[in-house]
């Protein structure tokens, strides 16, 4: 009552109330900026994969606030499973994979605000079961299977340039590993060799150009979730060479130790991982039966899920 700026905020506010409970329609009100459902700070994405015994091209957008997924698929876009994903500025990359025909070296960019896509320079090497990172600016594309070997090579994007360098390779060669970027390293947990499921981790130091082992995981992981997360590197879920997982366990690079923590509802490998408002979501993947759509989040504060 006080606050001569505030008053004409209620009063409009008051007045579109009034008349959004009023029965006739009144158009000019309901394109009223204070009508419309307010944007969540922040969505998260899930692009692509593996639906109905195909790759797909759905893309569903979930609010955290509001707990609803919202189909926002582009239909000219080309179906894509196993590919690797990465947010720099304001475009999603989507990187190898495979089309259901061939494993693709391509890498498409979707602009959020255009919501449009356009091809970029593909990478040196075909890429299925790839791992993706962003460090400073710069997408990592890691190992994966070109469709007769798993692999140890590296390289590296510049949005800039539009170019691919590659890097030094890993120790190990991994598919279906998973990375993520904490404090300046990038971090590559588990995989499969083409032989067997890995426990094995690596660091990448962008300095120097090289990859060190780092203290081995628990437990053998293929198709694991890897997420930076509450400043630990944590690896969830995934294929131990007999079952599908639901335990996870944090890394710290402090320490070089692992930690267990909570396990999942539901066991699954090869899923999405991504970290939204301070909570870690897990969402879809194969459970060894089905492909499913279950979506779990877990907060280090309660260690729950």
């Amino acid at each position: 009552m006080e606050n001569e700026a505030c008053m004409p905020v209620i009063i409009n506010a008051m007045k579109t109330l009034f008349d959004l409970n009023m029965d006739e329609p009144t158009n000019s009100v309901l394109m009223h900026q204070l009508t419309r459902p307010r944007l969540p700070s922040s969505i998260l994405l899930a692009i692509g994969g593996w639906s109905g015994g195909n790759p797909t091209n759905e893309i569903e957008a979930y609010d955290v606030k509001a707990d609803c997924w919202v189909s926002v698929t582009q239909e000219d876009e080309h179906p894509r499973a196993y590919h690797g994903t990465a947010v720099l500025d304001e475009f999603v990359y989507c990187i190898g994979g495979f089309d259901h025909m061939k494993y693709v070296n391509s890498v498409r960019k979707f602009s959020l605000i255009t919501q449009t896509w356009h091809e970029v320079a593909p990478m040196y090497e075909r890429r299925c079961y790839i791992s993706v990172a962003v460090l400073d600016g710069l997408i990592y594309a890691i190992g994966g299977f070109d469709g007769q070997q798993r692999l140890k090579t590296v390289e590296r994007y510049d949005p800039n340039t539009n170019q691919w360098t590659m890097m030094a390779p890993m120790n190990e060669q991994r598919s279906d590993a998973s990375a993520t970027s904490l404090q300046g390293r990038i971090y590559i947990c588990g995989g499969f060799t083409g032989i067997e499921c890995l426990f094995s981790a690596e660091s990448f130091n962008p300095e120097t150009n090289q990859w060190t082992l780092i203290t081995p995981m628990s437990s053998r992981r293929s198709g694991v979730g890897v997420i930076a997360y509450a400043d630990l590197v944590y690896a969830v879920g995934g294929f131990d060479g007999a079952s599908r997982l639901r335990c996870g366990e944090a890394y710290n690079p402090l320490t070089n130790i692992w930690s267990d923590v909570a396990s999942m509802y539901n066991p699954r490998s090869n899923f999405g991982i991504e970290v939204v408002n301070g909570q870690l979501f897990t969402v879809g993947g194969f459970n060894g039966f089905s492909t499913i759509s279950d979506v779990e989040c877990y907060d280090e504060k309660t260690d729950k899920w």
